[in-house]
């Protein structure tokens, strides 16, 4: 008996599809009856149900063999922000992106659904309940940075429902959850070398952190509420866990919940960030003669010791967005899923 074949609404591709947001995404796609495509460099999910393809994001013509019969498109390829290569950022997350919509245009997709960053308005001082009409950074605190903002203007602009191509950016905050390869692996190593013992400032600024299914949730309201004359056309809208947190807080509850100490001694926050400017000045001028890479670096400390934590309020009118997961339970499900990473001899539960 031949199986009935799935919408042509209902085909999407994820472009990224093999990283930490992407696969999670890839999943949850599925789980909804989704037909998906996954275009990355790499392939780095299994799933008989998913077409993989393979290939370069600035290629149009790699790209236009993953989007032949997609109507929807999420893009969330981008080089990890920790990452300081300043050549790999302009040419993924810009050069790349206008090859994604030009391949999207040439494949006739209807919908592309961005994964930006709330960072695009954060410049290193403190942002308390953000709302997306603050003006892009106009010093933004890293490359990552940098270009995100260059990718959301170029995705932002490219709406037009008169060609019947509609976009929508979404701004997450601090992502994370379980297979991150970045959050908690790192947060773990540096408590492993004995270098999570400081908190910056006096520790009550409060951060959002989100959990990657409640990003995930937001990408797919998004997909779902993007037509024609609809509110969300060419806009951007932060997808947060909608409770703010404070910073160390946060690590702390990771830290504790795997086994290790909390940082518990302060220090002043404006003595650590100039410390940190002038370490990177340091590693620019020794770098004809050597690789020096400081720990502390301005756009670290920033985040460490700021305020930023961003609105909900408009994604929540315009898509219906409330976050799936609190975050007491997202914590306890993160510090679950890295068991593997639980300190040896500990007995510590969340």
């Amino acid at each position: 008996m031949a199986t009935r074949s799935r919408p042509v609404s209902k085909k999407c591709a994820v472009i990224g599809g093999s990283g930490f947001l992407g696969q999670h995404l890839v999943e949850s796609l599925l789980e909804k009856g989704y037909s998906v495509n996954v275009f990355d460099i790499h392939k780095g999910i299994q799933n008989d149900r998913v077409c993989f393809f393979q290939g370069d994001l600035c290629n149009v013509q790699d790209l236009q063999l993953a989007l032949e019969g997609v109507t929807t498109v999420f893009h969330c390829a981008s080089p990890a922000p920790s990452s300081d290569n300043r050549e790999l950022f302009y040419k993924v997350n810009f050069i790349g992106t206008k090859a994604v919509i030009r391949a999207c245009k040439q494949a006739g997709v209807q919908k592309l659904i961005l994964t930006s960053s709330a960072s695009v308005v954060f410049e290193g001082s403190d942002v308390k309940n953000g709302q997306e009409d603050l003006p892009y950074a106009k010093k933004p605190i890293d490359y990552y940075t940098e270009t995100k903002i260059l990718q959301e203007k170029e995705v932002l602009s490219s709406n037009n429902p008169d060609e019947n191509f509609l976009t929508v950016a979404i701004r997450p905050h601090g992502i994370f959850g379980p297979r991150d390869p970045q959050l908690v692996p790192v947060l773990v190593d540096t408590a492993k070398r004995g270098k999570m013992k400081f908190i910056i400032g006096d520790g009550n600024n409060l951060v959002d952190f989100t959990f990657v299914k409640n990003v995930v949730h937001g990408h797919i309201l998004a997909a779902e509420r993007l037509e024609k004359n609809s509110a969300i056309c060419g806009k951007a809208y932060h997808i947060t866990n909608d409770e703010p947190i404070p910073f160390w807080e946060f690590l702390s509850r990771i830290l504790v919940g795997l086994g290790y100490d909390a940082p518990r001694y302060h220090l002043p926050y404006l003595l650590v960030y100039y410390l940190a400017v002038m370490l990177s000045l340091v590693s620019l001028l020794l770098k004809p003669f050597l690789t020096f890479k400081p720990t502390f670096t301005p756009m670290r400390v920033a985040l460490a010791g700021t305020y930023h934590y961003y609105s909900c309020e408009k994604a929540k009118c315009d898509m219906g967005y409330s976050p799936l997961v609190r975050l007491d339970k997202a914590i306890e499900e993160t510090v679950q899923s890295y068991s593997h990473l639980r300190r040896a001899g500990s007995t510590a539960e969340m």
